[in-house]
Formats: structure tokens, C-alpha cells, sequence
């Protein structure tokens, strides 16, 4: 499909970004991005706030600050109690109070399933984009939240995950990725991600692939909530854990010694994932320290970028 070309076209549709970016002027450069789904928890209010949250997401990632939103929203409006559309859109607006972001306006469809979420523009200087891809060699890789909200998710559906562990995910999914993206900023940072549907794993392989380098991924210092490597060795997976498996397993190579188990943790599609930073080795620790010091306490170095072999990701 041959694509509308603009050289004002900062980020478009080439490469696998995590939204599009297109300059106004030589200050100011827009941040586009759209995401909706169907509930992952019972709480219509939570539902909301998980869906924002997610939404903003793709803008703290690029390094932008976002300043406005649409909902989207469809809803069963014959079979459903329209409190619940209320609840959702009230834990949306209040997260969006959070972000600092301003509700514009937004479009509704009846459905028979509900589905929430946001258009997001946000803004950006022109030279500080930050994309998914340009990690260079001796860069360590920062993970801002822990891994399994999917895993968790997948236990919940089947009545097996106490209230502790929905209670660990919905706080993640919940969280806003707005403070660990204002303190990458604030350092070189050379590329970075949000990790969503696809996994760690399969987000790793799209800040590598067609390039001239590889992610080595240190699969015992990922943070892993610890209920969901209980659920994952029970082999409560997604569907979505063995797509992303089967979808990159051409570009990963796992050790021998990596459990099976720790894999489909690796591959688990998240909702409002962490941000998956890539940094000069130097600064590193003091940004890993200054973000355990500013509230984002689970962050950890999970890797580095390495030479060889190019384009791939190795889980050690």
C-alpha cells in the first residue's frame, strides 16, 4: 500500500513506532496515537482508568507530554445498564486528571461489547523525538514496571487469582508511565518502547529488527509479579503468549538454561506495560537510582545492546 509521503513526516507508518509524530514548526511536533480493547476487569471505574492509562502510554514513550484526548467508546446500550458506561468514563476522566490531559470530545457506537479508550495528541520538540529504534552498542536496557498482568489476567478469567495479585496487576495497569518518561528525558536516552500486547520479548525485536545490532536480555534480573510465575509454570498462558511466541521465535534465541516457563513470562502481552529504556551504560545506574528515588521502584537493567549477531534478541 503506497503511503501519503509529507516532509514535515517526522514518524509515519515505515517502522513498527509506537505512535506518529509530525511537525508543526521548528519547536513544536505533534504526537499521534489511538488505542481501545474490551474489559480485563470487572470494575467498570478501574476499566477506565487502565484504558487511559494505556492510551498515554504511547506518548511517554516517544518522550512527548500529552495534552489532549477523544474517547472512544462502544456499548451495549439495550443490554447494558448505562451506570456502567458511567463508571467507565468517570475512572477515564479521572486519570486523564491525573496526566493533566484535557477530554475534547469524543465518539460513541452501540455495540454488543463494550470497548474503551483514547485518540491522544501530545507534543514534542522536533529534535527530541524519542523512537522505538536506535539503541546503540553498550547501552543498558531499563524496565520501569514488572512483568505477568497478562498471565494474571488469564487466572482471573478462570476464577484462580486472589484479590492480592489482581490487586498487584491493576495497580500496574493502572499506573501512569508520565514519571519514568520525564526522567528518561532528562538523560541520553537513544530509544525506547512501551511494552503492550506483543511482550518484553516481542517489543525487544522491534527496536532491532533491520538494524545492525542485538538486545541481550538478562532473564533472571526482569521484574516478574510473583504470582504470575506461579500461574505461568501452572501453564495458565494468553493466547496472545503463544501468537507472540510463534510470531517472533525466527528472531529470539533463548539459552538451554532459561526455564520454559520463564519464556512465556518473556512473551506475556501486557496491558500498560513498563517502558523498555535504552541508555548509555554511564548513565544507567544514576537514572535506575533517580527513578527508584521519584516513585518508580520496580525498575530494573534487564539487558544491554550488543553487536552481534545484528537484528536479534538473546535471552540469557
Amino acid at each position: 500500500m503506497p503511503l501519503i509521503s509529507d516532509p514535515n513526516l517526522i514518524v509515519g507508518m515505515e517502522r513498527s513506532e509506537d505512535a506518529g509524530v509530525y511537525k508543526l514548526n521548528d519547536d513544536i511536533a505533534i504526537i499521534e496515537t489511538i488505542d481501545f480493547f474490551t474489559p480485563i476487569v470487572d470494575d467498570p471505574f478501574t476499566f477506565g482508568q487502565i484504558a487511559v492509562a494505556n492510551a498515554l502510554s504511547d506518548v511517554y514513550s516517544m518522550g512527548g507530554k500529552p495534552l489532549v484526548a477523544m474517547n472512544i467508546v462502544c456499548f451495549p446500550i439495550r443490554t447494558m445498564d448505562v451506570s456502567v458506561l458511567r463508571e467507565i468514563l468517570a475512572g477515564g476522566l479521572e486519570k486523564m486528571r491525573e496526566a493533566g490531559v484535557i477530554l475534547v470530545g469524543g465518539h460513541s457506537v452501540e455495540d454488543q461489547e463494550p470497548k474503551y479508550g483514547l485518540s491522544v495528541t501530545g507534543i514534542i520538540h522536533p529534535s527530541r523525538v524519542v523512537p522505538n529504534t536506535g539503541a546503540k552498542v553498550g547501552d543498558r536496557l531499563i524496565l520501569t514496571k514488572p512483568l505477568g498482568v497478562g498471565l494474571i489476567s488469564t487466572a482471573l478469567k478462570g476464577g484462580l487469582a486472589d484479590d492480592e495479585a489482581v490487586s498487584k496487576a491493576v495497580r500496574y495497569m493502572s499506573s501512569l508511565n508520565r514519571k519514568a518518561s520525564e526522567l528518561m528525558m532528562a538523560v541520553d536516552v537513544h530509544a525506547c518502547t512501551d511494552i503492550t500486547g506483543f511482550g518484553l520479548l516481542g517489543h525487544a525485536c522491534e527496536m532491532v529488527e533491520g538494524t545492525d545490532t542485538s538486545i541481550m536480555i538478562y532473564s533472571d534480573q526482569v521484574p516478574v509479579i510473583a504470582e504470575a510465575v506461579e500461574f505461568a509454570k501452572m501453564g495458565l498462558v494468553p493466547g496472545g503468549t503463544r501468537r507472540n511466541r510463534d510470531f517472533r521465535s525466527n528472531m529470539v534465541d533463548i539459552a538451554k538454561d532459561v526455564p520454559n516457563y520463564l519464556v512465556d513470562v518473556l512473551f506475556d502481552p501486557q496491558t500498560c506495560g513498563g517502558l523498555l529504556i535504552s541508555v548509555p551504560e554511564s548513565q544507567a545506574e544514576p537514572l535506575l537510582r533517580t527513578m527508584r528515588t521519584e516513585g518508580v521502584e520496580e525498575a530494573e537493567i534487564v539487558g544491554e545492546v550488543v553487536a552481534s549477531p545484528p537484528g536479534r534478541v538473546i535471552v540469557s
